[in-house]
């Protein structure tokens, strides 16, 4: 058991929220390059690379003021945080993250039973379960157990990507060169840019437990600072990849097999799906802890006490379920995914900017109040005290 007086390392200071970011954004759209594939490659090669520099410039951006109104409000979880920054209309951006979660968490379960039918030729329903299982399992053991898992899958990801990258440009890195060479107008980066900055900068709130290994403003800034290129270097090494069969691989539903093929090493393909499934499990997981992370300070502010581990497995097993089945059988997905841009703006609107305007006056005034502090580590491990 550690003990939750410890300071905190150098890692959970600055890398850890980086790679929590990268974790919740990451899921399977970004690691397939589907999503690269959507939103970059439209604007060409070098287009392409300046719209993901420039989504990734707005990521490091709002997550560093996130983590300094977070540590500055001592607000560990997205109610805490919004009840700081919206006030009474904090309940605006709690019904627009929860639509969000159901579809969010359904095309996760929908991804990994298509992977545990590539893989293992399994019903679609059995890898889903894997997935809800694993998230669960997670989620129910509180902030150590997700933290770990956002570490150790990060190293997994990054190791396998560094290996693509690698295998790629041996096998056709003149063809990446030569379309890099060719003339494109890059038309439309900024937009595309901005777009897929707003669909995931959802993620910086998502993690703020970890803002409570911060000891001071310096650490916020400097890990939000880091976040963006953390969860963006992946991305920006995979599109590299992708443009040696630009541009007929833009319409691939799964760029990834569509390169993995061409390598023609069955092991790297096997493990490179592994690394999908454990890119799911960790936004997934990441996404429902916010959740259960929201709940705890209720838990805790009414009961004085940890919310329990059987509470935060059946908190998840709820949402993991309601999500992944009902939402499909009664198509909430589709309902809701017609309107996933609505969605996402609302998310700007209640978020970035009142953060980037009203909440910067808050910190730079001096107006901002937090609340009577408990110990901050105390109320995240889980189901001890």
């Amino acid at each position: 058991m550690s003990d939750p007086t410890r300071p905190a390392t150098w890692f959970q200071r600055y890398l850890l929220p980086g790679f929590a970011f990268k974790a919740v954004v990451i899921g399977g759209g970004y690691a397939t390059g589907r999503e690269l594939a959507e939103f970059f490659l439209p604007s060409g090669p070098w287009g392409g690379v300046a719209s993901m520099l420039l989504a990734m410039a707005l990521w490091s951006v709002v997550c560093m003021a996130t983590f300094v109104f977070a540590h500055s409000a001592r607000a560990y979880d997205y109610r805490s945080f919004f009840r700081q920054l919206l006030g009474p209309l904090w309940g605006l951006f709690e019904f627009a993250y929860l639509a969000l979660l159901i579809v969010l968490l359904a095309v996760f379960g929908a991804a990994s039973g298509a992977i545990g039918a590539a893989m293992f030729g399994w019903p679609a329903l059995v890898g889903s379960l894997c997935l809800m299982v694993g998230i669960a399992t997670f989620v129910s053991f509180g902030n150590e157990a997700v933290e770990r898992l956002f570490k150790w899958v990060s190293f997994f990801l990054y190791g396998i990507y560094a290996l693509f990258v690698l295998l790629a440009l041996s096998r056709f890195g003149d063809r990446i060169a030569a379309n890099f060479a060719l003339p494109h107008n890059g038309e439309g980066w900024a937009l595309n840019g901005l777009t897929y900055a707003g669909y995931n900068i959802i993620g910086a709130v998502v993690i703020l437990p970890i803002a409570r290994h911060f000891r001071g403003r310096r650490d916020a800034l400097a890990a939000g600072l880091i976040a963006g290129p953390l969860a963006m270097l992946p991305a920006l090494l995979f599109f590299v990849c992708m443009i040696a069969y630009y541009p007929q691989i833009a319409g691939e539903a799964l760029p990834s097999d569509f390169l993995l093929q061409r390598l023609q090493l069955p092991l790297l393909h096997g493990v490179f799906q592994l690394m999908i499934f454990s890119a799911l499990l960790e936004s997934g997981t990441g996404a429902v802890h916010a959740i259960n992370e929201r709940v705890a300070m209720v838990w805790r502010a009414r009961r004085g006490g940890a919310l329990p581990k059987r509470a935060r497995l059946a908190i998840a097993a709820a949402l993991l379920i309601g999500s992944i089945f009902l939402a499909d059988r009664f198509g909430l997905v589709a309902l809701i995914a017609q309107g996933y841009r609505g969605l996402s703006y609302l998310l700007l609107a209640v978020y970035v900017v009142p953060l980037l305007t009203w909440g910067l006056w808050l910190l730079w005034s001096g107006r901002l109040r937090p609340p009577p502090a408990t110990p901050p580590l105390a109320h995240s491990t889980g189901g001890r005290p």
